[in-house]
């Protein structure tokens, strides 16, 4: 049943990491000045499937139990929250897992939830058109940069148009299993070093669980504008990396799953940062998740449209009939 009209309708969105499963409901209403997105609900599970991925090449018999588990609540959760439409996308980890595609059947059959395995231009291009609505200055050269457990996604944005979309194999997982191939890196530094001439005076916008926690920990920035300098995340990322695991959680009080992927994280940020001479990083809160639930609502939408273009259609038709 939807709950459309006065109280507007939900979407969901799932969020299949290398790191942590997401979902991610929202609410939009229709209003004068166009809709209004409100979070419902998100959760975060580390299920961390690119541990098993990246070292194994397939998802264990465990993580894929709890996987199966895991989506049979989502399932419920939706269902309890009278969710209008949704989509499940996977990333990296299960773009490269050997058993992939079996373990996206199975939940289907067990948990009735239809899995979409993107690639990293879609992922890119998903998380831009969701950033792109919520920017208020669209002028200069912003890069967008989406940081993952298995891959790295980046936007180039100049004069708030997109001009540029890449993936790279490089994320948080990957860089703790030490398999990231230095062809990546280069790859990486030598697009990094090329964009930088042709769109100076580009900053960061970042994307992803890390940067969001790096934004938060750091003592130096500018609430107002979201945004903090290079200066600082480099000084915060400096002090995170002498530290283990263990004294960065008593120090910060990180959970463990962040713990360990917050400075290969942070590795990647200052790279491309120190690359194209950013001066700050944005950390404005969007995702993978925001994009779909945009894409869910802008389909519905159409369809919406598409739908009384018929009906107005058939009342012309109908109207010499009934006047006569």
């Amino acid at each position: 049943m939807s709950n459309e009209g006065s109280c507007g309708a939900n979407y969901a969105a799932i969020d299949i990491g290398s790191n942590a499963v997401r979902l991610l409901i929202k609410n939009v209403k229709e209003g004068a000045d166009g809709p209004k997105f409100s979070k419902v609900l998100m959760l975060r599970v580390p299920l961390r499937l690119g541990f098993d991925v990246f070292a194994k090449e397939k998802i264990t018999d465990q993580r894929a139990r709890n996987m199966i588990r895991l989506m049979k609540s989502y399932r419920h959760l939706m269902r309890i929250y009278d969710v209008e439409d949704y989509r499940a996308c996977a990333t990296s980890a299960m773009r490269d897992a050997k058993n992939g595609p079996k373990i996206i059947k199975q939940i289907r059959k067990e948990a009735g939830i239809r899995i979409d395995i993107i690639d990293g231009q879609q992922e890119a291009k998903m998380v831009y058109n969701n950033h792109i609505e919520c920017m208020e200055d669209r002028n200069g050269n912003y890069m967008y940069v989406d940081v993952g457990g298995g891959s790295t996604e980046i936007n180039l944005l100049s004069q708030g148009e997109l001009v540029c979309s890449r993936s790279y194999n490089i994320g948080t997982v990957r860089i703790l299993n030490r398999v990231v191939r230095d062809s990546e890196w280069m790859r990486l530094k030598e697009d990094m070093t090329e964009l930088a001439q042709s769109y100076p005076g580009t900053n960061i916008i970042g994307s992803g669980g890390n940067i969001n926690k790096l934004y938060r920990l750091a003592e130096k920035k500018d609430k107002k504008n979201l945004r903090m300098s290079m200066e600082t995340l480099h000084e915060l990322h400096d002090s995170l990396k002498k530290l283990t695991v263990e004294e960065r959680m008593e120090k910060f009080d990180l959970k463990p799953d962040r713990a360990d992927v917050i400075v290969p994280a942070g590795d990647i940020f200052t790279t491309i940062g120190d690359i194209i001479k950013a001066e700050y990083v944005y950390v404005p809160v969007i995702g993978l998740a925001d994009g779909i639930i945009d894409e869910l609502y802008a389909k519905h939408k159409s369809r919406i449209i598409g739908v009384m273009q018929k009906v107005s259609d058939v009342m012309d038709k109908m109207s010499p009939v009934a006047s006569e």
